[in-house]
């Protein structure tokens, strides 16, 4: 059985179950990544596990989205700008839970009003998004990795002087106009 399991390490297969029923390196991997993810966690940081439309800017809203998901509801709460798509791996930071409702306030990248989501939509694991990574505040853009300021560059410095008496006198137009071409 153990040349049997080598020979599937070997072809890449990625989950063999040893005679506990867990593969000993997974869980170890589990356990790093819970230990490096556990400080965002203590930050209130969590990761989408829904797909859809279930961030809504007011608590009615997730209500109504969950539970009457047609399709007229959904193109109401779009065109209205009052639901947005949680997507799988998404992380978002919590910034208030209401146990009673089952329902978390979150912030998301780009959407500049907190939301709110069904709490049993968001994970204190780290969960890999559609490409196969896990998001962090940097890599989402929940915390600014550079700063704000556009970068022009170095600030010209201009090649001539102004000379002061090169300026029109007073009461002199400093443009010509077309009745005296001055």
């Amino acid at each position: 059985m153990n040349i049997l399991l080598r020979s599937f390490a070997a072809a890449g297969i990625a989950a063999i179950i040893t005679g506990t029923g867990q593969n000993p390196a997974s869980a170890s991997e589990r356990s790093a990544v819970r230990d490096k993810y556990s400080d965002l966690v203590a930050k209130g940081y969590r990761w989408a596990t829904a797909d859809g439309l279930y961030a809504c800017v007011s608590k009615d809203d997730v209500r109504r989205m969950v539970n009457n998901p047609g399709d007229e509801v959904k193109l109401k709460m779009v065109e209205e700008v009052k639901a947005y798509f949680l997507i799988p791996g998404t992380i978002v930071q919590v910034t208030e839970e209401d146990p009673s409702s089952g329902l978390s306030k979150i912030r998301m990248a780009g959407i500049t009003v907190d939301l709110w989501t069904l709490t049993r939509f968001l994970s204190k694991h780290a969960v890999k998004d559609t490409y196969g990574v896990i998001e962090t505040p940097e890599t989402s853009g929940l915390i600014p990795t550079a700063t704000s300021a556009i970068d022009t560059g170095r600030t010209p410095v201009p090649d001539f002087s102004p000379i002061s008496d090169m300026s029109p006198p007073p009461g002199a137009s400093p443009t010509p106009t077309p009745e005296t071409n001055q």
